[in-house]
């Protein structure tokens, strides 16, 4: 079992293509040929963490948060990043990180913390843009059930709970050969009238290498024409945050306390009490204040995430509660999902949850 086994497995949770444009996600040291001895799972990757993955046999590190942000430009050790890479590079350990793959996945960090709360009928708080493609294709009337059911084959879901969803309209296509063509209907350097149909079906990104492997193989013609381009919708079950109810609304200050205890913080930065019970939640992993005014015209009565500024508080406007539990305490429960996912797969080597905490902030 190698590296890219168990990355790959996790690219079906979260597809790098999910990530924000300013991350780096990925296999940030290593080789992806490398054989798996045992997997260490944190939230971020320090010097201590790969001490503890040198201690465990681990030869892999998947880390939520990515040791290697903005690039590197010498490896000298003059900063914890250059010595977490140079001890990992020295031991023979490779780092891989989700980061916001996963924060944008449907099963992600926001659909962990929803679950931890107990908040049900999950929905996407800010869908992601960008990701949906639509193709388009032109096959021979007879050859269409075969190429249509291929790309199904691999495009499964294409709208949201539906699959095999296309649309096909017959009309006429018309080429020429010339004499290096070897055409499959039709006749090389004569014009050829052939009864064709238009196939449209919307795609994932990540889906777009696969399915057009899968077109040129499938379809019948020497030169397969089509074009793939991207949809301005939004897709329902990719994006960031999530928004959820309780089965029963909450007191606000009972939410408070509940919030505190389950999701284990020292402490809770809220917005002014609304007296009013909580029953529709939105929730944001790491750094959310961006979503402020998405969770209010989603109707949320509160809105949990972390690193809010002194004047995002403002913004609430006695519409919603906002209540900052903290960066760290927001995704620390995404390691146990990263964990739960790898064991259901894996049992060859031990996927072990590390025991230590990265939270670098501290109370008093």
């Amino acid at each position: 079992m190698t590296i890219k086994n168990v990355t790959d497995y996790i690219e079906k949770l979260a597809p790098l293509n999910y990530a924000e444009s300013f991350d780096n996600v990925g296999l940030l040291v290593g080789n992806a040929a490398t054989k798996i001895t045992n997997i260490l799972v944190t939230l971020d990757t320090l010097e201590d963490t790969v001490d503890e993955a040198i201690a465990k046999k681990c030869n892999l590190i998947i880390s939520f948060h990515p040791i290697i942000f903005s690039g590197l430009k010498k490896i000298t050790g003059a900063s914890y990043v250059e010595r977490v890479v140079l001890k990992a590079i020295k031991n023979d350990i490779a780092i891989y990180a989700t980061h916001t793959a996963l924060d944008n996945a449907k099963d992600g960090v926001s659909s962990k913390i929803c679950d931890v709360l107990g908040l049900k009928n999950k929905t996407i708080l800010i869908p992601k843009k960008g990701i949906i493609k639509k193709l388009t294709t032109y096959v021979p009337k007879e050859a269409a059930p075969n190429v249509r059911q291929a790309l199904f084959a691999v495009n499964q879901n294409n709208i949201g709970n539906y699959s095999d969803a296309s649309f096909n309209v017959l009309g006429e296509g018309t080429f020429k050969g010339n004499e290096n063509s070897a055409p499959t209907i039709g006749e090389k350097n004569k014009f050829h009238t052939e009864e064709e149909i238009k196939i449209t079906m919307l795609l994932e990104s990540k889906d777009e290498s696969q399915l057009l492997k899968t077109l040129h193989k499938n379809h019948p013609y020497e030169e397969v024409a089509y074009e793939i381009v991207t949809v301005d919708n939004s897709h329902q079950d990719i994006g960031m945050g999530m928004i959820g109810e309780f089965e029963e609304a909450l007191d606000e200050t009972v939410f408070l306390h509940y919030l505190k205890k389950t999701m284990r913080t020292e402490c809770i930065r809220h917005s002014s009490l609304l007296h009013k019970k909580i029953k529709k939640v939105a929730v944001l992993g790491g750094s959310g204040s961006f979503a402020i005014e998405q969770a209010k015209i989603a109707g949320a009565d509160a809105y949990v995430s972390a690193d809010f500024k002194y004047h995002d508080f403002f913004k609430a406007e006695k519409k919603i509660l906002l209540a900052d539990i903290g960066h760290y305490e927001s995704e620390q429960f995404t390691k146990n999902l990263l964990v739960d996912y790898l064991t259901k797969k894996f049992s060859n080597f031990a996927i072990i949850l590390s025991e230590k905490s990265t939270n670098p902030i501290y109370y008093i």
